[in-house]
């Protein structure tokens, strides 16, 4: 049950995200600059969603003292988070929200290699668990990867004069570039969970991590818009698509993501967690076809489907680990019991 809590989970943050980088690149068409962008959704999460949400949870609790090294690791994450932030939204910028989908569909990769360097994850093609997660990280990469590069026949051709599709779709934008940057991306996403989850299992406070991490990702992005920003006006809000895509930004992009990551990379590790980015094309093409119009082509359906099983794999290897570690903590409870020594002791009397 808890672990079917923590799929309903992260499929809705992936379903939610994509959603918000759509609304992103709708903004960011119409003047917004994605530096700005980053900061004013962190600094509304930290400030409207993740202070009063930690002054409320630590009101009646006592949490864990915070130390230097711990503060200075967090720090480091925040830097991470920065780079991730920004790759992504300038590689939007450059593309499109479905191409963003598709390409941080290298992010298990690129996790799962990184979690074997750190040795957080073991590989051993003898064991059924381990054989099927490995492969189902390239099953669900190949994929993505289908999705991307085969585009096939048509199935369904819907027409839309929607304003939302025609501000994603008028500027030409360079598409290399984007995926350069959206790969970059990937990867400092799959370094910000290794290094996530080694924090959060020393400091297991999820709520307390994320927002000091919050706090630190607005001064570093602060920083980093003041010098690639110059024009004064983009620092000013318009009550229009740009504060809309502020605000579900800093809700689902930054505060429900980031606390649901950590929260997840503490619970499962971050493997697990950087598997559900794939579904993100999934929801791409499930958008974009229902909402925006968007053709929907042989190549989309076949990818998504690969996506499906690889998923499917991966989550079945990790739920097979997972009664495997429980199995071993019974066996270990029993060898422990002390019916053991008086077996002994009894046999010994009986001998004599």
């Amino acid at each position: 049950m808890w672990s079917v809590g923590v799929t309903a989970v992260m499929v809705a943050v992936e379903c939610l995200e994509v959603g918000s980088s759509t609304l992103n690149k709708a903004a960011m068409n119409k003047g917004t600059s994605d530096f700005v962008l980053i900061v004013y959704s962190n600094a509304f999460a930290a400030i409207f969603i993740l202070l009063p949400s930690t002054f409320i949870y630590y009101r009646n609790r006592t949490r864990p003292p915070l130390t230097v090294s711990i503060i200075c690791k967090i720090f480091g994450l925040g830097l991470i988070s920065c780079c991730v932030q920004t790759c992504l939204y300038v590689g939007i910028g450059y593309s499109s929200p479905t191409l963003s989908s598709a390409i941080v569909d290298l992010t298990p990769a690129f996790t799962f290699i990184l979690a074997l360097i750190s040795r957080m994850e073991k590989l051993d093609l003898r064991v059924q668990s381990s054989l099927a997660k490995s492969i189902g990280t390239m099953v669900s990469v190949a994929g993505a990867l289908t999705v991307t590069l085969y585009k096939g026949p048509a199935l369904v051709s819907m027409s839309s004069s929607s304003n939302l599709h025609n501000e994603l779709r008028s500027p030409q934008k360079n598409w290399i570039i984007g995926g350069l940057v959206l790969a970059a991306s990937s990867f400092f996403l799959s370094l910000l969970y290794i290094v996530q989850t080694s924090i959060i299992r020393e400091y297991p406070e999820e709520l307390m991590a994320t927002f000091i991490c919050c706090v630190f990702v607005t001064i570093q992005s602060t920083v980093v818009a003041l010098i690639a920003e110059r024009n004064p006006n983009s620092w000013r809000l318009k009550p229009d698509m740009e504060l809309i895509a502020i605000g579900c930004s800093a809700l689902f992009a930054v505060a429900l993501r980031s606390l649901a990551h950590t929260w997840a990379c503490h619970k499962k590790g971050p493997v697990y967690v950087s598997m559900y980015k794939p579904l993100g094309i999934v929801f791409a093409i499930i958008m974009g076809v229902t909402l925006l119009g968007d053709t929907l082509y042989l190549g989309s359906v076949v990818g998504a489907t690969i996506v499906a099983f690889g998923f499917y794999s991966v989550i079945w290897g990790q739920s097979e680990e997972e009664k495997m570690i429980d199995d071993k903590d019974i066996d270990s409870l029993q060898s422990s019991s002390p019916k053991a020594p008086l077996l002994q002791t009894k046999s010994i009397f009986c001998r004599n």
